[in-house]
């Protein structure tokens, strides 16, 4: 990652007036409709029903159930809980949108350690990093980060890389495996030394917050399981692992498809700096939607389908993001602004992988 030193252009294509104008229209939506920004009892019903979908079949599983087929059926379900958990609890309330109460959102955000992972260090990568220099390689974790993948035209090009459009779809399925292992660890250094620690008492504090959770987590979701399940030792590990292998696959192929894209664009700061556009306009650029009609698979993604609403408004909850799209997209047309959107979460998936080979062919 390189130093922080850049800054958006207070004008750039359409100045500051796109942003200045979507902001009134989204504000007056609310006042008018007289709704929070945040969660409503809806959310409510949506954690419990993902805490359950993540912790009941495990459960279930270590103390019920001695059929071999159930217990790993059992955990695959735990696995796709695991990636509701993340996508419809901890990111609203990591973002701060889920509750106008800091302590709500601070406890749900929490939950992202019941999964293995830190709640501290995902709002440095993801709200810092990538929600700030989304798409600029070297800044934007999320296509930065990983030295087996290219995700943007700015990036090395390696050997392996050539067959990367192949081997992708295996390397999602370890992003949450990732996360209980030692990615922490080594991404602690590298905020550390870009300065995005305040102090020594701040690193010590995210060291112990890793290795906590790591202990913790180990011992409830695997040597719980290995001490009490009626089922053999390999069967509890390869639950375990595939359990991972669903959370990281799904979590991936909900965060990818809205920015490594062929209409994505992948700008880079000037040698002083300076970007071309202003942030709201950047991030418009850099973001797509996609599948807008499926109000099913949108409710269980937390509305993330809605990537460019959220990116514009991350402190607005997602259940509003469906009435907010038509707003923005508006605002944008009106501007002359694109507005990306694949009708259907296959069409994006499909798009993603039709550029991760452009990233493999092109030099």
């Amino acid at each position: 990652m390189a130093a922080l030193k850049v800054k958006f252009n207070k004008g750039g294509k359409s100045s500051q007036e796109f942003y200045n104008v979507l902001r009134q229209r989204v504000s007056a939506y609310f006042e008018t409709n007289q709704i929070s920004r945040h969660g409503d009892a809806g959310m409510v019903f949506k954690t419990i029903f993902m805490l359950a979908l993540y912790v009941g079949p495990f459960i279930a599983s270590v103390f019920f159930v001695e059929s071999t087929t159930t217990y790993f059926l059992l955990w695959l379900l735990s696995g796709l809980g695991m990636s509701g958990v993340g996508l419809s609890i901890m990111h609203d309330a990591n973002h701060g949108s889920y509750s106008s109460n800091e302590k709500v959102n601070s406890a749900l955000g929490f939950v992202l350690n019941m999964t293995g992972g830190c709640s501290s260090y995902w709002k440095i990568q993801h709200n810092m990093l990538h929600h700030t220099y989304t798409n600029i390689h070297g800044y934007d974790e999320d296509i930065s980060r990983t030295p087996i993948m290219r995700f943007s035209p700015h990036a090395k090009k390696r050997p392996m890389h050539r067959y990367q459009h192949y081997y992708a779809w295996f390397a999602y399925c370890l992003m949450t495996i990732s996360w209980i292992t030692a990615k922490e660890f080594k991404q602690l250094k590298e905020f550390n030394s870009k300065g995005l620690i305040k102090d020594k008492a701040h690193y010590n504090k995210m060291f112990r917050e890793a290795v906590l959770t790591k202990i913790g987590y180990y011992a409830i979701a695997l040597f719980i399981p290995l001490y009490f399940a009626a089922v053999p030792v390999w069967l509890v590990i390869v639950s375990f692992l595939c359990m991972h292998f669903v959370a990281g696959l799904i979590l991936s192929l909900i965060f990818q498809p809205a920015h490594v894209l062929p209409s994505s664009e992948y700008p880079m700061p000037d040698e002083t700096g300076n970007m071309e556009n202003n942030w709201a306009i950047h991030q418009i650029l850099t973001t797509a939607n996609f599948s807008h009609n499926s109000t099913l698979f949108s409710w269980f993604v937390g509305g993330l389908n809605y990537q460019i609403e959220h990116h514009l408004f991350p402190r607005i909850c997602h259940i509003h993001y469906k009435e907010l799209s038509k707003i923005v997209r508006a605002t944008a047309e009106e501007y002359n602004l694109p507005y990306h959107s694949q009708k259907t979460w296959f069409k994006a998936i499909s798009n993603h992988g039709k550029f991760l080979k452009d990233m493999a062919l092109a030099d």
